[in-house]
């Protein structure tokens, strides 16, 4: 009998230690956040990438042309614009895709 109260025991003591487990484990990372902060330095670097080549290519021409502040002031626009234009492409990319995604999710649901 001691040895059935024993197992018993031994029983409980496991159901507890699995309860107290599982209530303590840490959540998955979620992988969507990690895309979601992938996706904003993408961003933040093509805008950056486009006032760099826009800074660089004003500065250049008015080192060659003599014209200090003026091709860089307009080259810079111009990147800031180009790098703006990419940035709103890549946030239509994303979109699409997790249309496209909803919409594979809705039809396997649905039918």
């Amino acid at each position: 009998m001691t040895d059935d109260a024993t197992r018993a025991q031994l029983e409980r003591l496991e159901e507890r230690l699995t309860k107290v487990k599982a209530a303590n484990t840490p959540p998955p990372r979620a992988e969507k956040d990690f895309r979601q902060a992938n996706l904003a330095w993408r961003m933040v670097i093509e805008l950056v990438a486009g006032l760099m080549i826009g800074f660089g290519i004003g500065f250049g021409l008015d080192k060659v042309l003599g014209t200090m502040p003026l091709f860089l002031v307009l080259f810079i626009l111009a990147g800031l614009a180009a790098g703006i234009k990419t940035m709103l492409r890549s946030a239509r990319e994303v979109q699409r895709r997790e249309v496209a995604k909803a919409a594979g999710e809705g039809e396997d649901n649905g039918g």
